[in-house]
């Protein structure tokens, strides 16, 4: 572990490459079996309520149907997260081409709003815990193997294909000294090889 400010980072958070391939995983970190949602905070489920009524004609008529009968989270405040279908794939999914994409995002993208999406699904793989202090780790799941290889391949570390949404949730200051860190710690490892 490093520290940068008050977060601890995982030590192959600075060595690991990293860029989402849709085209292989269709989406899978947004429909992963598991029950729980994306963790979103107090303030994003506010966002959430806000967007709805225009991110709502994105979404299929059985996501809709699930968000009246069970709401759009789930939890108490300081520990909600989105709803699953049937602890499947997030209500606020919909697709395209057979790729699983955020409804938000969507909506972002097209201007329609100005809140892209819940930052635990835009740090994705990174994971931030919060105990005694805060920690961030780098998740595998083996449905994204297909991004560590197009990271290899395209040498894109995963810190830098993070860059915008790093900047979101810590500040830029934060992210150039994160990314400082990183890279220093990436040269030292590749040397050692």
């Amino acid at each position: 572990m490093f520290t940068i400010d008050e977060i601890l980072v995982e030590k192959k958070v600075a060595d690991v490459h990293f860029v989402c391939d849709l085209v292989q995983c269709k989406g899978a970190c947004c429909t992963l079996k598991g029950g729980r949602g994306a963790p979103v905070t107090d303030l994003e489920v506010d966002e959430i309520y806000e967007a709805l009524p225009i991110v709502k004609k994105y979404l299929l008529q059985e996501h809709r149907d699930w968000i009246k009968r069970h709401g759009i989270v789930d939890g108490f405040s300081g520990f909600y997260a989105t709803q699953c279908v049937d602890e499947g794939a997030c209500v606020f999914v919909h697709y395209e081409n057979g790729v699983a994409k955020c409804s938000f995002e969507t909506a972002f993208h097209k201007k329609e709003i100005q809140w892209r999406k819940p930052l635990s699904c835009h740090l994705f793989p990174l994971r931030i815990s919060h105990g005694m202090a805060k920690e961030m780790r780098f998740e595998f799941l083996p449905e994204c193997e297909p991004a560590l290889e197009k990271g290899s391949r395209e040498k894109v570390p995963l810190f830098k294909f993070l860059k915008e949404v790093l900047g979101r949730a810590f500040g830029k200051e934060w992210y150039e000294r994160f990314a400082s860190e990183c890279e220093e710690r990436s040269y030292i490892s590749q040397k050692g090889h």
